[in-house]
C-alpha cells in the first residue's frame, strides 16, 4: 500500500488513516492557544487534550477543533466518496463552488436531488421561502457555512444523518432551530448563521428514503436534467 502520507501537505487522505504523535501535538498546540485567548475553559481544555492524545485516526481529531477559529488549524482530511448503499456517506464535488447566493423575495428557491453545496452560501428569504435539501448533494468543503436570513419568510434545510450541524443564528420574533452536536463521525460540518426576523430558519436531519426494494442510485452528472438556479 506504500507509505502513509504525512498530514497537512495539502493532500486529502482517508479519515480512517492512523495519526502520528506529531499530529496530536499540533492539535494540542491549537487547543492551548484557544484557552489562552479565552475560547476554552480550563476543564474544556483538559477534556479536549485528553481526547486528542487518545485519538487514533484523522476522523477522531475533527470534532476537537471544529468550533475553534484558530489560525493554522490543520486541514483535516476530506472523507472519500463511496458508492451509495444502505448507508450513505458524504460525497464531495470534483468541481467545488466557493460561494453562492440564493434569493427568495416574495417567491421561492428550491434545491434538491444531486447538486453542489457551496463552501459558503448566502440565503435571503424576504416574504418568501427557500428549501435546501442536501441529502443527495455534493459538498464543496469539509465545513460549510450557510448564512440564512429569513425576514417574514422561511428557510428550511434538510441534511442527512452523516452531517454535523452547528446552529449559530438568532431569532427575533421568529425561530432559529435545528439539531446540534459535533461527534467524531468524520462527516461534513454545516454551520448555519444569520437572522430570523418574524420568520423561521429550520434545519432537520433525516435519511433519504429509497424506493422499496431498491437501492438509492445517484446518477452521474451527465444524466442530470438542468436545474433552475445555480
Amino acid at each position: 500500500m506504500g507509505t502513509t502520507p504525512e498530514p497537512f501537505r495539502g493532500q486529502n487522505p482517508d479519515p480512517n488513516l492512523r495519526i502520528s504523535d506529531a499530529d496530536r501535538h499540533k492539535v494540542a498546540d491549537i487547543l492551548r492557544e484557544a484557552a489562552g485567548e479565552g475560547r476554552l475553559e480550563i476543564d474544556e481544555l483538559d477534556d479536549r487534550l485528553d481526547a486528542t492524545f487518545k485519538a487514533k485516526t484523522y476522523a477522531d481529531l475533527i470534532p476537537i477543533t471544529v468550533d475553534l477559529p484558530a489560525a493554522g488549524t490543520p486541514s483535516l482530511p476530506v472523507p472519500q466518496s463511496s458508492p451509495v448503499t444502505g448507508k450513505r456517506v458524504a460525497v464531495f464535488a470534483d468541481s467545488p463552488i466557493e460561494s453562492q447566493l440564493y434569493v427568495a423575495i416574495m417567491s421561492g428557491v428550491d434545491r434538491r436531488g444531486v447538486w453542489t453545496v457551496p463552501a459558503t452560501g448566502n440565503v435571503i428569504a424576504l416574504m418568501g421561502g427557500a428549501e435546501l435539501d442536501m441529502r443527495q448533494a455534493q459538498f464543496s468543503a469539509q465545513e460549510t457555512v450557510i448564512y440564512a436570513n429569513a425576514i417574514m419568510g422561511g428557510v428550511n434545510i434538510t441534511v442527512g444523518p452523516e452531517v454535523q450541524v452547528v446552529m449559530q443564528g438568532v431569532g427575533i420574533m421568529g425561530g432559529y432551530v435545528g439539531p446540534s452536536g459535533i461527534e467524531p463521525s468524520g462527516g461534513p460540518v454545516l454551520r448555519v448563521k444569520g437572522l430570523a426576523l418574524m420568520g423561521g430558519v429550520t434545519v432537520i436531519r433525516k435519511p433519504l428514503k429509497a424506493a422499496k426494494g431498491k437501492q438509492l442510485r445517484m446518477p452521474p452528472p451527465h444524466e442530470l436534467p438542468p436545474h433552475g438556479l445555480h
